[in-house]
């Protein structure tokens, strides 16, 4: 660049997401080919890193002038913001370019570091545990007294779905991720250290489920159709828990058309020939009724939920209440 070029400032931004040091090649070619090296936090986690690199750095906050006058000459100056930016800087920067009056250097944002699919979910756990150590409520909480609000959001994210709505969709979906944390969270804090696990262990357990009942995806298996992958992922989970009945893992607790639809499918899937038992009563006309809902593929909790909305339409046009 020659003498009569502005120069080039260059903003470095890094996620805190991942560990520091772990910076881009890009990223590096330019720390190290820059005349200066800024960096207004003295605490920067990347500092460490760039001084073993043999990176030298400058600590202070240089107001946006001081900044664009240290490019004279063609330099090329690299600024590391703090982890929540510096938006004095970057505002004055741009007021400066706004102003007419100032032969600006290039400005560049150069990310050093990017966030992998997932990375916000490390902000969850971090967040959740300082609730859990600060929150009067949170810190008392217990598996069994959230029992409830699991039941509670799992109902509202299928509502959302059935309902389409995208962002409740996107909302729900985070209530049930919070108990999941949440519940993992308190598993930590279990006096027996044999019986305590974390988030990554929950992580973990599932990561080894799927991939173990995934060969056609993980492995040598072949599946050509859903059909496959459901006979296989069956054929692996009853030889995973070695069940001895095909009723065996069946919560009783889920509501009632639910659960005589989940026994009458492993029945069928089972190959079983076992009539619904019959008596006097609604209770046994609604377990025919979900047996036949189940041979014929369609979920009977959905079904009423259906003809419950039409219904509660029904009584909003009957009260007037429906505009």
């Amino acid at each position: 660049m020659n003498a009569d070029s502005p120069g080039r400032i260059v903003l470095l931004t890094a996620s805190h997401r991942v560990a520091p040091g772990l910076l881009s090649w890009p990223a590096w070619q330019t720390l190290h080919a820059a005349d200066r090296v800024l960096c207004p936090d003295e605490h920067h986690p990347q500092l460490p890193y760039l001084r073993e690199a043999g990176v030298a750095v400058e600590h202070g906050r240089p107001s946006a002038q001081d900044l664009v006058e240290a490019c004279a000459g063609g330099r090329t100056v690299v600024v590391l913001p703090s982890g929540e930016g510096d938006t004095t800087l970057t505002d004055g920067l741009a007021r400066l370019a706004g102003s007419g009056r100032v032969a600006m250097p290039d400005l560049e944002l150069l990310p050093g570091s990017y966030d992998l699919p997932g990375a916000r979910l490390l902000d969850l756990v971090q967040v959740m545990d300082r609730i859990r150590r600060e929150c009067p409520w949170s810190s008392r909480q217990t598996h069994k007294g959230l029992a409830k609000y699991g039941i509670e959001e799992a109902y509202e994210l299928v509502e959302a779905i059935e309902d389409g709505d995208r962002d409740e969709l996107r909302e729900e979906l985070g209530d049930v991720l919070l108990q999941v944390v949440f519940h993992a969270r308190i598993a930590e804090e279990y006096e027996d250290a044999d019986e305590a696990f974390s988030i990554d262990d929950v992580a973990g357990t599932i990561v080894e489920k799927l991939i173990h009942r995934h060969p056609h995806v993980f492995g040598d298996a072949h599946a050509e159709t859903p059909e496959d992958v459901k006979e296989h992922w069956l054929r692996t989970k009853a030889i995973e828990k070695q069940r001895e009945s095909v009723t065996d893992g069946v919560p009783l607790g889920q509501p009632g058309l639910a659960l005589a639809a989940k026994l009458a499918g492993r029945v069928r899937t089972a190959g079983l020939e076992v009539e619904p038992p019959s008596g006097e009563g609604i209770g046994y006309e609604l377990l025919a009724l979900a047996v036949r809902a189940e041979a014929a593929g369609v979920d009977p909790e959905a079904a009423l939920r259906a003809a419950g909305r039409a219904y509660r339409d029904a009584i909003r046009a009957a009260e007037g209440t429906d505009a």
